[in-house]
């Protein structure tokens, strides 16, 4: 990212609307900005999976926006609240994760938050240092500082005692412990999605209670759609782009999001002049995409694999030629089930039934010959390739 004139009027305008929704209190933000006083940014993550995507990113490029402009940028890890799970957004329960799986995933997630923030120059903290270390009584009078009420109206609480569903004491006590990360830390500001405005307003509420010195500022920024335009960048909706992907993965499905999203891509997923991108999407679509594309492929690995990409990319769906490299599996049969080829041994497919809907799609072809019988069997002799949808291609040998 370029590294604007530490508090400049420029510098500000860009924090405080590029890729932003609500500004709790934006005038008073503004002030602190405006003062050159250095301050303290925080964004908590729960380490609830190990593989981040252009959604997570959201966040964690505002953020660093803010440590290119000198402020002091705190990354929480939810060591703690990652145990018990954030309701937001759930119509059940999570279900708890083990000590060691958050202590994996924080590493994975630190990994790939590298890709985004300088971790050199930022407060890496984890909030097991002062939640476990809270007595009974403490945690009882942090409770009596939230009414049950004000959790109770939130909106997935309300729909799920609605439906009948159970809503259990501790979900009702996480917007309670993610609220009391931000006295522990006396931040200045904390940074989230707008689904977490709930729980934002309740850590800077908890620090009026418990006599901080300030009431941090809520800044949130927008859920990301994914590349089906039309629900939020989700693992488990298959519809996310993960910044660990293969360059050409990447950049192909970049491609693929709709039209009408690519503004919305080129605000919150790159550093490109806004007002030049608008008019060329306009004025050549198509063009724009791709380079959009290569912008996020660039950003996440380099102009060489960017350039790679694009050359793949004209290849597979442009010229309609076989790319030369693709990754090689073997399998120790003589015949093969074509859904276990796809399921198992690719791993292109999560499942049988998910490789018999591909092959029923009309998906599959192998050797350049579509597959439309699910129970087809294969032979393996020489060198088979396999291409499944669009993008995923491999060599098959015995």
């Amino acid at each position: 990212m370029n590294t604007p004139e530490k508090n400049s009027e420029k510098m500000i305008a860009e924090l405080l609307t590029r890729g932003v929704t609500d500004i709790i209190v934006r005038e008073d933000l503004e002030k602190k900005l405006k003062s050159g006083k250095k301050l303290r940014i925080k964004f908590g993550i729960d380490p609830t999976g190990a593989e981040l995507h252009l959604g997570h990113a959201v966040p964690l490029r505002k953020l660093r926006q803010f440590q290119d402009a000198g402020h002091q940028v705190i990354l929480l890890i939810g060591g703690f609240t990652a145990t018990i799970g954030d309701p937001t957004g759930k119509n059940e329960a999570r279900p708890p994760l083990s000590l060691t799986e958050v202590k994996k995933n924080a590493e994975d997630y630190l990994n790939q938050a590298g890709k985004i923030l300088d971790l050199k120059n930022i407060e890496i903290r984890n909030n097991r240092e002062w939640l476990e270390k809270l007595s009974f009584e403490e945690v009882v009078k942090l409770c009596s500082q939230n009414s049950a009420s004000k959790i109770f109206s939130r909106k997935e609480f309300a729909e799920r005692l609605k439906k009948g569903t159970e809503v259990y004491l501790h979900e009702l006590l996480y917007p309670v412990m993610q609220g009391y990360d931000s006295v522990a830390l006396k931040c200045d500001v904390e940074i989230g999605g707008t689904d977490q405005l709930f729980n934002l307003l309740v850590g800077r509420d908890l620090q009026k209670k418990y006599g901080c010195p300030v009431q941090q500022n809520v800044l949130t920024v927008p859920i990301l759609e994914g590349i089906d335009g039309a629900e939020k960048m989700s693992k488990s909706l298959k519809n996310y782009i993960s910044i660990n992907d293969e360059s050409s993965e990447m950049f192909g499905k970049v491609m693929s999001i709709p039209d009408t999203l690519m503004m919305k891509y080129f605000e919150l997923c790159t550093d490109e002049d806004l007002e030049k991108m608008k008019k060329f999407v306009k004025d050549d679509p198509r063009n724009a995409k791709v380079h959009l594309a290569k912008t996020i492929v660039t950003f996440y690995h380099d102009k060489k694999a960017a350039d790679k990409a694009v050359e793949d990319f004209e290849k597979k769906f442009v010229r309609h030629e076989t790319p030369e490299e693709m990754p090689e599996f073997k399998t120790g049969k003589s015949e093969i089930g074509i859904l276990e080829l796809i399921s198992s041994v690719t791993k292109f497919a999560t499942s049988n039934s998910d490789a018999r809907r591909l092959v029923e799609g009309g998906g599959v072809t192998l050797n350049g010959k579509k597959i439309s019988n699910p129970n087809e069997t294969i032979k393996i002799s020489g060198e088979l390739i396999l291409q499944v949808g669009k993008r995923k291609f491999a060599r098959i040998k015995k």
